[in-house]
């Protein structure tokens, strides 16, 4: 694995956008410091009527843009190589701070929620811009907590946030691959070698030590990692209880504007609908493969491995431009800029964080993680990320900050919305039975695989966690290892061995450490399943009621948001409808194959 500074640069993003210089960063910071002491001392103790509220509100909303691309050149440059001392020491440093100014500005919420109601509908009045936000806090008003108390847990915000740090310290620094040996030849290993090749890996022999190796060496600290989960999960439970909530799944639902139902159905239709399908999918992988036996280790591989081509990052560039060529110029243009603007992280190398993501700074262009492996895959996988990225990109120039960002149930919609377009894009240009199943298999084992299945198991077995933490329990490896175990035999029966190992996939998720997230790939992507479908057969009035969702940010509620799009997510016949489409894709790769076996007879 190449170091940081080994690789090719124009491999890797380009953070000057955000600061040219590093005297730059340390001056913004100072900047931003010097105005959270301004506005304290001009608005504390001193809002009393509306337009007060408004200017205090005005006041905020600068000093937020300004703290938006510190906090994300921190988290970037340690995202990069998070074994950069450097790094390690900057983002420290800006957690340190922002709990400084969170705690000198907690007065904001506190006193614009001690003035009567009536006062702050008149400054919605005087600042139509800042309704969204005022609402907000309205809602949050029962679980407030006295003005002292919310200053003192605002100061502990870098503490807070120490289970996530550590986790990925664990994962990135300080836990260490050793190679793994087939037949005498020894393989590199590492968190992203594993998770972007070896787990694809089509040789059996090689796929199965590989995840053996990784295995072994995630049960080394296994202890520390359930610990540190367990601390997170304390907090979130006493943040909980000292703001009155009734459960712990209402405190983490409240942010998301949706109820328990929303919640508990995605998990629980899933769980016994899509798996008859799923199992079946593994059946035709076993069989297409010619194993004697499907064990979890087995579950990602390729149904058509020999087909599946290399790619360049050059030639992702142009299935981008094709594929999403539909959602129009503006967002075409905001492609073509990623790719020349160097948005995106391609390269792979020591300390880089796992996995893929997009983070888009208000007032900046987005910015996107990938591990580049020349697999066709990871074509949907930037299609995902991109999906983000075009999202932010416009509601960023439509929305104020406050009103940029919708609820978290609704995040995933647009990056599973690429994917669908790009799967639709491929399929209506190849008539040929192979290269439409390996575009179909790839949304199976991409799209629906990843989103529908991985994610929607981490839910189910996030809600048992939180069950537990919710009574007043605690968590530990061998507790953990349990609930993992369980939920992913009930979900693949005796289609799938659950081989030993399968069991500590729960230390691979950093999702865990950012509420009720995973849950929400599988409801974004059941509201895409069906936009996608409206755009194959309506075409362009569909995208443009789409794009208009994509524009209005956080100004709607996932509800309002899917209605616009022509969902009704308030009943489960979206959910229903997704999971027969993925069984119509199933039944569609089992006649392929037969087709394609009886054509090589």
């Amino acid at each position: 694995m190449l170091k940081r500074s080994e690789v090719k640069i124009e491999e890797t993003w380009d953070l000057t956008p955000l600061f040219e210089t590093e005297l730059l960063f340390e001056e913004a910071v100072e900047s931003v410091l010097g105005k959270a002491g301004e506005i304290e001392k001009e608005f504390k103790g001193k809002i009393v009527n509306a337009q007060d509220a408004v200017n205090v509100i005005a006041a905020y909303q600068s000093l937020y843009e300004a703290l938006v691309p510190i906090g994300t050149y921190a988290s970037l440059s340690l995202s990069e190589d998070q074994t950069n001392d450097e790094a390690q020491m900057r983002s420290a440093k800006v957690g340190q701070h922002y709990s400084k100014i969170g705690a000198q500005l907690s007065f904001i919420t506190s006193e614009l929620l001690l003035l009567d109601e009536a006062v702050l509908t008149e400054a919605k009045d005087l600042a139509p811009q800042f309704e969204r936000y005022i609402d907000n806090l309205i809602r949050k008003k029962p679980y407030q907590l006295h003005p002292e108390a919310e200053k003192a847990l605002a100061a502990f915000g870098t503490t807070f946030d120490a289970p996530y740090e550590l986790y990925n310290t664990t994962k990135l620094v300080d836990l260490k691959f050793d190679n793994f040996e087939v037949n005498g030849e020894s393989y590199p290993l590492s968190y992203n070698s594993f998770e972007g090749d070896w787990e694809l890996e089509s040789d059996t022999e090689i796929r199965r030590a590989a995840f053996e190796s990784f295995s072994k060496k995630l049960r080394d600290y296994q202890h520390t990692t359930a610990k540190t989960y367990d601390t997170h999960l304390k907090i979130e439970k006493t943040d909980a209880d000292l703001r009155g909530y009734d459960t712990i799944f209402d405190a983490l639902l409240f942010d998301q504007e949706v109820d328990r139902e929303l919640y508990n159905r995605q998990i629980d239709l899933i769980t016994t609908e899509l798996a008859p399908h799923m199992r079946r999918y593994a059946k035709l992988l076993q069989k297409e493969h010619g194993l004697e036996k499907m064990t979890f280790a087995d579950l990602k591989i390729s149904l058509d491995p020999t087909y599946e081509p290399k790619i360049s990052i050059e030639e992702s560039r142009q299935y981008m431009n094709d594929g999403l060529s539909i959602m129009g110029e503006d967002y075409q243009n905001m492609l073509d800029r990623s790719f020349d603007e160097r948005w995106i992280d391609f390269a792979q190398n020591e300390g880089k964080s796992t996995g893929a993501f997009c983070s888009s700074p208000y007032g900046k262009h987005p910015y996107i993680l990938i591990s580049w492996t020349s697999r066709m895959n990871e074509v949907f996988v930037l299609a995902h990320e991109l999906g983000h990225a075009g999202h932010f990109y416009l509601t960023h120039k439509e929305q104020n900050i406050f009103n940029s960002r919708p609820s978290l149930y609704f995040i995933e919609a647009p990056s599973t919305m690429n994917e669908m377009l790009m799967a639709n894009h491929l399929l209506s240009n190849s008539n040929d039975a192979r290269f439409k199943r390996w575009v179909i298999s790839t949304i199976v084992a991409r799209t629906y695989y990843h989103n529908f299945v991985t994610h929607l198991l981490e839910a189910a077995y996030q809600r048992k966690v939180y069950e537990i933490i919710d009574d007043g329990g605690s968590v530990n490896a061998s507790i953990l290892n349990k609930l993992k175990r369980e939920v992913l035999e009930d979900f693949w029966g005796d289609t799938v061995e659950i081989t030993e190992g399968a069991e500590l996939t729960w230390m691979r998720q950093p999702h865990y450490y950012m509420g009720l997230y995973p849950y929400t790939y599988s409801a974004g992507l059941t509201i895409a399943t069906q936009v996608s479908q409206r755009i194959l057969n309506e075409g362009e009035p569909a995208v443009q009621d789409w794009l208009k969702v994509l524009k209005a940010g956080g100004t709607k509620s996932p509800v309002e948001l899917a209605k616009i799009a022509g969902v009704d997510i308030t009943t489960d016949q979206p959910l229903k409808d997704t999971i027969a489409y993925i069984g119509s894709l199933i039944d569609q790769l089992e006649v392929l194959s037969e087709e394609i076996a009886s054509e090589n007879v």
